[in-house]
């Protein structure tokens, strides 16, 4: 239940392979240099409940990083790659972040970002960065075995938050909490995904996600040999799957999607006939693509619902979704609760917002309100991640909506009111809504709607100059891919605005406002 296990009975088993460099990391390997970082970690300060940010694209030392903080009480706040510096500046003073490592790919938003919040220290992987030192030197100083007060770790990643800014969610710091300890999702991956010594992992999505995080922490944990592609190719994929023999992997629906528009000659190429097990989730998958997979991999795919918060789990199994089509299954893990907005309990059929019960509720770091609006007021350990959906009379819950207008675009969650504090800022915008509109590769992509200033013509001069002023303070996939204008924004005299009416004019009358 460790790869400290697997370090001593199989050093030279391969802990994980890159799918495009080749680099393997035995078992071996990742104990002794996941202890150094320990031991450096601690001799830079950090104690156990304290936090260091991680900023880097998929790399060989990922995964080497994130044990050390498993095995030495820390928490590791993992950051995505495609983030501008202020918005990575805002997460680590946020998470109160004491050491930023960074890719050198990264290096010049990492040091921007590190003069911005006025950190000391920083470490660079792959590579230099000025003002930076060089972990993979830094490390070699230390010896390969435990750190004293070896204890268990934890991630604590970012959601959305009131504001619009991303929030933290943070697990009680437990001290002295046993590095093998078990927990929920590694009685899943062993229970329902089957995950031993033998499975042949595939990780195709960014390691800065909980899902691929956790997941390929949770079969390490087993023995598994990971295979970590740097970036998502479709073909790659199937090339992988070959290669390695792949018996499970981790998906987001925009991949079989990308994956059902190879042409048929290169789908037929490779050998897939080796994978045993598919999960996917992050977004609900189209119910013509989940068809085509199963038809295609067969009955092997496996779909849940739960969020990085952790406060419960549905999930369904191919045989069971081909009888309920479009669930995201039933619960495994809490109890689930449809209600209305008086927080009454709805019966059968009825839609409302989902709440899981009999769990602990999330709290989010530095936020008491969004940690309080998360909680039924009757019931305190019901909570709910704010989306709305419904269940049949077997027990089998289908979402019906996002939460909080929440954009998820290839599986990437993109909260609108981050984009909508950046465009309200341009002298030429009286008002303006960000939205998801349906998009047949990734779901949904971002659409901002705009109320021009008065005598401003609403014109495309006008979008290309307010798209250029996204991308000058957001990150890529937080901008808008199209604009439109509206003379008039829906809002009640109270400043209250009405997205739905707006969200209506591009999807339409569907049962699901999902894709």
């Amino acid at each position: 239940m460790h790869p400290s296990h697997f370090a001593k009975s199989h050093p030279d088993k391969a802990a994980y392979i890159m799918a495009g460099s080749g680099e393997t990391v035995t078992f071996k390997q990742l104990d002794e240099r996941s202890n150094q970082t320990a031991h450096a970690l601690r001799e830079a300060g950090l104690q156990p409940g304290e936090t260091f940010a991680l900023f880097a694209e998929n790399s060989a030392r990922y995964l080497e990083i994130y044990w050390a903080a498993m095995r030495s009480g820390l928490y590791v706040t993992c950051i995505s790659s495609r983030l501008t510096a202020p918005e990575v500046e805002y997460i680590i003073q946020d998470s109160g972040s004491k050491l930023l490592i960074a890719s050198a790919q990264l290096g010049a938003t990492a040091i921007e970002a590190k003069q911005l919040t006025g950190l000391k220290d920083g470490w660079s992987i792959d590579g230099e960065i000025e003002g930076f030192t060089a972990l993979e030197t830094q490390r070699e100083r230390f010896p390969t075995t435990p750190i004293p007060d070896e204890m268990h770790g934890a991630d604590m990643l970012y959601s959305s938050g009131t504001t619009g800014r991303p929030k933290g969610i943070r697990a009680p710091f437990v001290p002295d909490r046993a590095i093998d300890e078990d927990n929920v999702l590694n009685q899943i991956a062993k229970g329902l995904a089957g995950a031993d010594e033998n499975s042949i992992y595939l990780s195709p999505a960014p390691l800065y996600h909980a899902a691929p995080l956790r997941w390929c922490g949770a079969f390490t944990r087993f023995g598994a040999t990971l295979i970590i592609m740097e970036k998502f190719d479709p073909e790659d994929f199937l090339r992988q799957v070959e290669k390695h023999k792949v018996t499970h992997t981790q998906v987001v629906p925009t991949m079989f999607v990308r994956m059902l528009k190879l042409p048929e000659e290169a789908r037929a190429e490779y050998d897939v006939s080796s994978l045993e097990f598919a999960i996917h989730a992050a977004a609900p998958c189209p119910i013509p693509v989940k068809e085509q997979m199963i038809e295609w991999w067969g009955p092997i795919i496996d779909e849940y619902y739960a969020g990085s918060e952790g406060n419960g789990m549905t999930w369904a199994k191919s045989p069971e979704w081909l009888t309920h089509k479009g669930t995201v299954g039933r619960p495994i893990w809490g109890e689930l609760h449809i209600c209305g907005e008086d927080g009454e309990e709805l019966p059968v059929g009825e839609e409302g917002q989902i709440y899981f019960g009999g769990t602990v509720p999330p709290t989010y770091h530095n936020d008491e309100e969004k940690t309080a609006g998360a909680r039924h007021a009757e019931h305190e350990d019901w909570s709910s991640l704010g989306d709305v959906g419904k269940v049949d009379e077997d027990g089998y819950l289908y979402l019906t909506d996002r939460k909080a207008f929440m954009i998820i675009s290839g599986g990437v969650n993109i909260y609108p009111q981050e984009t909508e504090n950046v465009l309200i800022t341009h002298p030429k915008v009286a008002d303006c809504a960000v939205i998801g509109v349906p998009d047949p590769d990734f779901g949904e992509a971002v659409k901002a709607v705009v109320q021009p200033m008065e005598g401003i013509a609403s014109d495309e001069a006008l979008a290309e100059e307010l798209m250029e002023h996204c991308r000058a303070h957001l990150s890529k996939l937080k901008c808008p891919k199209s604009i439109d204008f509206d003379p008039e924004l829906p809002r009640h005299p109270t400043g209250k605005l009405y997205k739905r009416l707006i969200r209506d004019r591009y999807w339409g009358e569907k049962n699901s406002r999902i894709v």
